[in-house]
């Protein structure tokens, strides 16, 4: 029967981090099931699940911290249940613009919770306008990718989502990505 850990990982970037991390997952005789990383500035972030036997898991827990500390990256694993691949089928990007406040972001993610809506992805810019002399309100820019269940209704979600924008004097579009 097989297993499955949750490993992440962080660090400065540096090139090749994920070959060496790949060979080892490789090595004790487990696979990658699902993973995303990013790059924060000179900063990198690795979040993967591996799948393998109980005794592969076992030996994936001791090598895997054995090579980040060799790369001077940080370590944190769990072994986890049954992983369910992520459904692409209503994956949508979300764009939304306006007048930054305090709690705007707040709102959004706890409309995205009431409908079980799982974010992704996200990103704020805010913007200033240099040749305002006097402290002008911040503008913002924000982008999403959310996944969205097949058994809500994509038109609804929308209807919802624009009338939340208003109420936020913000505007905002949901695509979604086929």
């Amino acid at each position: 029967m097989t297993q499955q850990l949750i490993v992440t990982i962080l660090g400065n970037d540096k090139f090749g981090m994920l070959s060496a991390i790949a060979e080892t997952v490789c090595e004790v005789g487990c696979n990658i099931l699902d993973s995303r990383q990013a790059v924060f500035g000179q900063d990198f972030s690795l979040t993967m699940i591996i799948e393998g036997s109980q005794a592969a898991i076992a030996k994936a827990e001791f090598a895997i911290p054995q090579t980040c500390q060799k790369l001077e990256l940080l370590c944190l694993m769990k072994r986890t249940k049954r992983h369910n691949k992520q459904n692409l089928e209503h994956i949508a990007d979300v764009s939304i613009k306006g007048e930054n406040a305090t709690g705007v972001i707040k709102k959004i993610t706890g409309f995205f919770t009431q409908f079980t809506i799982s974010v992704s992805a996200f990103r704020l810019k805010t913007l200033k306008n240099p040749n305002e002399v006097y402290a002008a309100p911040e503008h913002m820019k924000c982008k999403m990718v959310v996944s969205i269940p097949h058994t809500i209704s994509v038109e609804d979600v929308e209807a919802a989502f624009q009338t939340l924008m208003a109420e936020l004097n913000l505007q905002g579009s949901i695509k979604l990505n086929h």
